[in-house]
């Protein structure tokens, strides 16, 4: 047989084709932008997100993206996104060896986006919507792949303030070292964790590169001494980390990070993480209410928020959600959009379809 060297595609060219499947609009060498659910929800139905509920973040102005859309650290069992080992059983690269400038990246992802919901005039939505969601005010730096893996982190977040967009830094903790020398905080920082003890953390969170856990640890360690609001995001699994184990191990790691916000959200049975977990791993919002009020009475932390939709629940030191970062009104969730469920949506056009090896 003969075989084409054409039909020999290296690895990246591979993800990146996959990545335009899933409706990601490709940057540079190594982000992306695309549209969230509640983008579409937020401009043709008036239903925002629940970060909008807690946090004031408006989403039909809210930018999702990634400046790490092939790297990560981690290969979680929960995870919906495209994950390089998807791909490739060996993935040896730890970072992109082409880096992009910031302003390039920040220029073209507001570009993008403004392309992802440019289309709604014709859908019949208002037009001052529209005109707001080309007006973008806030971007999640997260969507695909470990962030903190760019080395110019920091300068991406002072160009993003500097053009007026308050920024949302998700990291999985496991760079410190790039945390303690950003140019420039984000406007808030979430740290996103599924286990609270290295045994756990080596099965479900699968990292890729020695010493994580330690890495996480430090990171933890350093999170009271920002200075910006900080997310302890916790993605509640069903049979996996909610029992009382659980609520005992997160409340020290919780006390060691000291987090302005607590996040406790269900896994969603959707995309890639399908092939490893099954449904019943997913909890019903009252399920995570239930753990949180748990891990609340552990902690000494408030139950001040939820959002039934997406299934989250919000603990502070705060007596209620005070810190605002745009200017969506918490009177839009109530009632929380009786009967909707953001799982019940076309998991294929927020999550991306399954593209294994």
């Amino acid at each position: 047989m003969t075989i084409r060297l054409l039909d020999l595609k290296d690895p990246y060219t591979e993800i990146n084709e996959k990545l335009r499947k899933q409706k990601y609009h490709l940057i540079g060498a190594h982000s992306a932008v695309k549209k969230c659910l509640w983008t579409h929800k937020a401009i043709m139905d008036n239903m925002y997100c629940y970060k909008g509920k807690f946090y004031g973040i408006e989403s039909h102005r809210c930018i999702q993206s990634s400046v790490s859309t092939q790297w990560c650290w981690n290969a979680c069992l929960h995870c919906w996104r495209l994950r390089p080992t998807d791909l490739e059983e060996q993935w040896d690269d730890k970072g992109p060896i082409s880096i992009d400038d910031p302003k390039f990246i920040v220029e073209m992802s507001i570009i993008e986006h403004r392309r992802t919901v440019s289309g709604y005039k014709s859908l019949g939505a208002p037009d001052e919507v529209i005109r707001e969601a080309m007006n973008p005010k806030h971007v999640a730096i997260s969507l695909t792949g470990e962030n903190t893996l760019y080395p110019r982190l920091g300068e991406l977040i002072r160009e993003y303030h500097r053009q007026g967009i308050t920024t949302f830094l998700v990291t999985r903790a496991i760079r410190p070292d790039i945390l303690a020398n950003l140019d420039e905080e984000p406007s808030q920082l979430y740290i996103s964790l599924e286990t609270y003890d290295e045994e756990g953390y080596e099965y479900f969170t699968v990292p890729l590169v020695a010493n994580a856990w330690q890495l996480t640890l430090e990171t933890l360690e350093m999170l009271p001494s920002f200075t910006c609001p900080t997310v302890f995001r916790i993605t509640a699994i069903k049979n996996w980390n909610m029992d009382t184990n659980a609520v005992k191990g997160f409340a020290k790691l919780i006390e060691l990070a000291q987090p302005t916000f607590i996040e406790i959200k269900a896994y969603m049975h959707v995309g890639a993480s399908t092939n490893r977990l099954t449904r019943e791993n997913m909890p019903s919002h009252s399920e995570v209410v239930d753990f949180a009020k748990k891990l609340a009475d552990e902690t000494g932390y408030m139950f001040v928020s939820e959002n039934k939709p997406s299934r989250v629940a919000l603990l502070s030191l705060l007596d209620k959600p005070l810190i605002r970062h745009g200017n969506a009104k918490i009177s839009w969730w109530d009632p929380d959009y009786e009967g909707f469920d953001e799982y019940e949506q076309d998991s294929s056009s927020l999550y991306g379809t399954l593209v294994t090896k």
